[in-house]
């Protein structure tokens, strides 16, 4: 990539005596870049949740969906991946080589925590939305917040979202494709999902796993496969169940470029046509896409031109999955490759259009 050394125009960063010296790795010169989709890990939390019974099972769970190699690996690169994960200056040494200006801190997945009671995941979640209201707070100009929510308590997620936005000033929240089982547009998401709406915030859908089983526990298809499929499956009962009908104003975005859903959109729109339980929504499934918001981690660019041409540049948003290994370390690169886009749709993609989603 060329290097450049340019001023910063992160609308966030007034400070005029501020080393903006991180924008130097940028091909696309002057322009904002945002990540979308990258994780933080709070150490914190684990030591709460360490003496549960769901906790101490995890391994197991983990062994039988995913295969020992798998699991070896993954227990492999924790020395590499715990500091990434929880130390802030390893973390904006990486985004200056990525030439990334902001991150959207999330959780990491791996800490929901649907399974635990009422008390222990307000305090868990109590946590985790502290502490990343804290490091923005310390790099305004690196740093925006997505917040995680008590999902399985729909009421008092709502009270979480209010707080986390109005108070600590994240932008948004972080929830799974499942619930303890049940799909994120049951009726008893009715609370969050109307909350959501009435704070304009973003909720981004990054799924925990598999519900697929043991068929993908050999080479990794648990995450290959299985991820991106858990995706597909949530935004498709998003979409059929009418949650999107009731709340229009949603701004949904959907991790690993939203799953298999709009690369296998006919079959989608051929049975809301021709079968009458899938016709209770307004429009046909497609047209739903454009309510949507899709990441870029799709590591191929045809794929990626292909969602851009379906959902259109202004429904894509840079993401990296800092810091695991399925993401994407040089995704300007991956934006450079695509040599049909206009000089604004690779500044809405990289950026404006993140921009705007996380109220920047």
């Amino acid at each position: 990539m060329t290097s450049q050394v340019y001023t910063c125009n992160n609308p966030n960063c007034n400070d005029l005596t501020h080393d903006h010296s991180h924008k130097i790795k940028n091909n696309h010169a002057g322009l904002l870049t945002v990540d979308m989709h990258c994780h933080i890990l709070n150490q914190d939390v684990e030591e709460i949740v360490s003496d549960f019974t769901e906790k101490k099972t995890e391994p197991a769970i983990l062994l039988e969906s995913m295969g020992q190699p798998s699991v070896d690996h993954n227990v492999s690169m924790m020395a590499d991946l715990l500091p990434k994960l929880i130390d802030i200056d390893v973390r904006l040494n990486d985004m200056n080589n990525m030439g990334i200006d902001i991150q959207a801190l999330s959780p990491s997945p791996t800490q929901y925590y649907y399974w635990a009671d009422r008390d222990t995941s307000a305090h868990i979640v109590k946590l985790q939305n502290e502490n990343i209201a804290e490091i923005c707070e310390q790099h305004p100009d690196r740093f925006v917040g997505l917040g995680n929510v008590s999902l399985q308590f729909p009421d008092l997620a709502a009270e979480q979202m209010d707080y986390c936005v109005k108070k600590l000033g994240l932008r948004g929240v972080e929830i799974s494709s499942l619930v303890n089982n049940k799909e994120v547009s049951d009726k008893e998401f009715a609370p969050f999902w109307k909350k959501a709406e009435e704070l304009g915030i973003v909720v981004f859908l990054h799924p925990l796993g598999t519900t697929v089983g043991n068929r993908l526990n050999q080479h990794y298809l648990a995450n290959i496969i299985g991820v991106p499929l858990e995706t597909t499956i949530a935004l498709s009962h998003l979409i059929f169940s009418g949650v999107l009908d009731r709340h229009p104003n949603l701004k949904i975005c959907a991790a690993h470029g939203g799953g298999f859903l709009g690369a296998y959109q006919g079959r989608s729109d051929h049975g809301w046509r021709v079968r009458p339980e899938c016709q209770n929504i307004r429009k046909a499934p497609t047209d739903y896409l454009k309510q949507i918001f899709f990441d870029t981690i799709v590591h191929n660019p045809n794929q990626l031109q292909q969602l851009i041409n379906q959902v259109g540049a202004s429904q894509v948003v840079l993401g990296t999955d800092y810091p695991f290994d399925m993401g994407d370390a040089n995704p300007l690169d991956l934006i450079a490759s695509l040599k049909d886009l206009s000089h604004l749709e690779q500044a809405e993609i990289i950026g404006l259009n993140a921009a705007s989603l996380l109220n920047l």
